[in-house]
């Protein structure tokens, strides 16, 4: 169950303990409750980078002297670099926490982790393999062309896409555009729509999903009809996943087509209606037989089925919110209502009856906590049900109890996903809001009155800060035309929009003024007194 103790005791006080209110209250009482649970959150937002932080210090500590590059995992034969878990689950978490906590680190020694893993990994054109530190080369003697696109693939899915939707365009989507790119170059699986990388479920789920957000990210119509190979083969073929397939499997290696096919749907619906029409059919059934089959009797779903008897496991599977974006992103389309009350069902459940369950996860890892709450707290951006937000600040605790004192969770590639969504639960708490620079003792947290976003922040030392503001990254990023539920995305909270006035208030010294959405995003600096809560509030403002 790895540790279960506090990693970080000199940092209890400051995360359990509120700060006195002021004085003078605000005077509308619906402000003041809001100020109290910003506060409260900025406590929580604290603690959820802080761990983040300590999680890359554990280990860049056990990195390859050599290349600089992280290990598989700490145990014994892991001394490799590789596409699936290093590269897909680890590192780059390592390199948005940097991004958003320490910019030196990740200007510096992120940057030449990319540029390292890229002159050694690369193996058939940019498609990457398992390098071994102690041989200094390849892992595995000859090329495996199918476990080097599976590589790829994960790399580019669970890693490189994530760093994407939140930077925009840099180094690591380059990265991302050439294993695509090499992937399809290299496709062997010959089928009637047209060779496609691999027969590997998961693979095909990656890709779908990376297609799919590429074709908006670059313009470049080959993504989409690439996307439409795997669409065809799986809705349109003998391989739908609930009519053809006997045994289905909705957690982790899995999932991803039950999404992807979502995905794509979206692409279509914008770009290639006519696929839209032909698909629709096969993806309600597809849907529609999960719901039927699937479900438990509080809506979370079993993690196999046997899709032709309705039999099933008795474990659930912690992915059941990456399903469920699925969805969702078809509600958001085509507007079955039935798709949508299976999520607030889902959500609405799990306080009561999956407190102190694992994060719905057997084992009780880390990585099972991090997938449920990320599930959670994607869809509670959408659809937010009070006890599903109790029930997610129950559970990251839990999950939090894992990590050690160096910061190592549990010593395997799985770790990145416990700074992952401790990243997305800090957004969450500070709804989007990050600040330059970052140092530990910095508390700041956020939270809505109305249409009024209400700002707690407070430090034990001086410090001169900039408040950057989230900006709708699914189209300023990603060019997508909707924003809609996608795994492991960063959720937008309160967002700018670079043309827009807004009206900030400071309440501590009651100074007003008026700043665009650009102005914002850039940044709204002040001065932090040692021990004294700055309460700023911030609303859309009329010309």
């Amino acid at each position: 169950m790895g540790f279960q103790g506090e990693g970080f005791p000199e940092m209890r006080k400051a995360w359990d303990t509120p700060l006195t209110p002021p004085a003078e209250p605000a005077n509308d009482a619906r402000v003041e409750a809001a100020f109290r649970l910003a506060e409260r959150h900025a406590r929580q937002a604290n603690e959820a980078f802080f761990r983040s932080r300590r999680f890359i210090d554990g280990w860049l500590a056990f990195a390859d002297p050599a290349t600089g590059l992280i290990p598989r995992n700490l145990n014994p034969g892991g001394d490799y670099w590789n596409g699936r878990d290093a590269a897909a689950d680890n590192w780059p978490f390592m390199v948005l926490t940097a991004a958003m906590t320490d910019r030196p680190l990740f200007e510096g020694r992120m940057r030449e982790m990319l540029r390292a893993e890229m002159k050694l990994t690369c193996r058939v054109d940019r498609l990457p393999d398992d390098y071994s530190f102690s041989k200094k080369g390849w892992r595995r003697e000859k090329v495996e062309l199918d476990a080097i696109i599976f590589d790829g693939a994960e790399y580019v899915k669970d890693g490189l896409l994530p760093i994407t939707e939140w930077l925009g365009k840099s180094l690591w989507s380059e990265r991302a555009i050439g294993i695509i790119d090499d992937i399809w170059k290299h496709a062997p699986v010959e089928t009637p729509f047209g060779k496609i990388p691999t027969l590997n479920f998961e693979v095909n789920g990656d890709l779908l999903q990376a297609c799919s957000r590429l074709f908006w990210f670059t313009g470049e119509r080959k993504y989409l009809d690439w996307a439409i190979r795997l669409g065809d083969y799986y809705l349109l073929g003998n391989h739908h996943p609930t009519r053809d397939m006997k045994d289905l499997k909705l957690g982790d290696h899995s999932c991803e087509v039950i999404n992807g096919l979502s995905e794509l749907y979206v692409a279509c619906a914008y770009a290639a209606p006519e696929k839209r029409e032909a698909y629709r059919k096969p993806l309600h059934e597809m849907y529609d037989r999960i719901l039927e089959i699937a479900r438990n009797e509080h809506g979370l779903l079993y993690l196999h089925v046997n899709t032709r008897t309705g039999e099933h496991s008795s474990a659930l599977t912690d992915n059941w919110g990456y399903n469920y974006d699925g969805f969702y992103t078809v509600f958001l389309l085509d507007k079955k209502t039935a798709y949508r009350d299976a999520v607030r069902k889902a959500l609405s459940n799990l306080k009561a009856h999956y407190t102190g369950q694992g994060g719905l996860c057997q084992s009780g890892t880390a990585d099972g906590y991090a997938d449920s709450i990320e599930g959670a707290i994607t869809l509670l951006n959408r659809e937010p049900v009070a006890s599903a937000m109790e029930w997610v600040d129950a559970e990251i605790k839990t999950m939090w109890g894992r990590q050690h004192p160096n910061g190592v969770i549990e010593g395997w590639h799985g770790d990145g996903n416990f700074a992952r969504t401790s990243l997305m639960y800090a957004l969450w708490k500070t709804q989007g809001i990050t600040i330059e620079p970052w140092r530990a003792d910095v508390r700041f947290g956020a939270a809505r009155a109305d249409d009024t976003l209400c700002i707690s922040l407070v430090a034990n030392q001086p410090w001169r800060v900039k408040l950057l503001f989230d900006k709708p990254r699914h189209q300023v990023n990603m060019r997508l035309p909707l924003d809609y539920p996608r795994i492991n995305q960063f959720p937008e909270w309160f967002v700018t929009e670079a043309g827009r006035d807004y009206a900030v208030r400071n309440l501590s010294s009651g100074f007003e003024k008026t700043l665009t959405g650009k102005d914002l995003q850039a940044g709204l600096e002040v001065e932090l007194k040692p021990g004294v809560e700055l309460r700023l509030q911030v609303s859309s403002a009329t010309r």
